[in-house]
């Protein structure tokens, strides 16, 4: 009988909605306060994630929920980063290069 695998979940910050962490996104705050992208999804520092999505990336940046989620202001221009890179790796995921 093969060995069932635990499937890793994590909860979207936008939606609040527990998705597989592959389809997800990370978002990292290290020690020093330095808010990115991580696409690796193993640099250290505090973790959110959103869901893959460019209607979720819009959202995020209308709620500000990268403010509440890390206690401290986020700049516009990390938001419209994030939208920016959310949106080539969906069009890389429809063209199938992922």
């Amino acid at each position: 009988m093969a060995k069932v695998r635990k499937i890793p979940l994590r909860k979207s910050v936008v939606t609040g909605e527990m998705i597989d962490k592959r389809d997800l996104l990370r978002i990292v705050r290290n020690k020093e306060g330095a808010i990115f992208i991580d696409p690796t999804g193993k640099a250290n520092g505090r973790g959110a994630y959103i869901c893959l999505s460019n209607e979720e990336a819009a959202l995020a940046k209308k709620k500000r929920v990268f403010d509440r989620a890390f206690g401290q202001t986020v700049a516009d221009e990390f938001y419209d980063e994030l939208i920016a890179y959310v949106d080539h790796k969906v069009k890389r995921r429809e063209l199938g290069l992922e």
